[in-house]
């Protein structure tokens, strides 16, 4: 009986931090592509979001923007703007609709959409050559943007 206490109490524990994540298609951005409500319903992990920030196989982004503070990881890009000192001038609200999908802020960005999962022309299945399958996963999940925000707003200038 304690197990299936046990088992019900995580159930309900874990079903509670899902009711609360917004699924990609149901994101609300504002008229300038911010996205005021947190997306998993759960605080960021500065610490996870500069882990996802900086490693290719997850959120990458290193490859694109350079952060001075983070000098410890190589290889950073130059195609995005600079991000160092990003947590001064740019509100949670605007850098979590960015990194969802940035196309609602800068209509003709390069910058993927790591939180979107329709309305793509012509996705592809990784590197295969072929036609993704559907359904379509974000490239990052509710709590990786919640993390990769939390990480940036903690980059102000020294």
């Amino acid at each position: 009986m304690k197990l299936t206490g046990l088992t019900m109490a995580g159930l309900l524990v874990a079903g509670a931090a899902f009711a609360n994540t917004v699924v990609p298609d149901e994101v609300s951005f504002g008229e300038y592509g911010a996205v005021e409500a947190s997306l998993s319903g759960t605080e960021g992990n500065a610490d996870k979001g500069r882990e996802i920030f900086s490693t290719k196989s997850m959120g990458n982004c290193v490859s694109c923007h350079q952060v001075s503070q983070l000098s410890d990881v190589p290889f950073q890009g130059e195609v995005g703007p600079p991000l160092g000192g990003v947590g001064e001038y740019r509100s949670a609200a605007e850098l979590r609709g960015i990194v969802a999908n940035a196309k609602m802020t800068f209509e003709g960005t390069v910058m993927p959409a790591f939180y979107k999962t329709s309305g793509f022309i012509r996705p592809g299945d990784g590197y295969t050559g072929k036609a993704a399958k559907e359904p379509i996963e974000p490239i990052l999940s509710a709590q990786d943007i919640e993390d990769v925000v939390a990480f940036l707003m903690t980059l102000k200038e020294n």
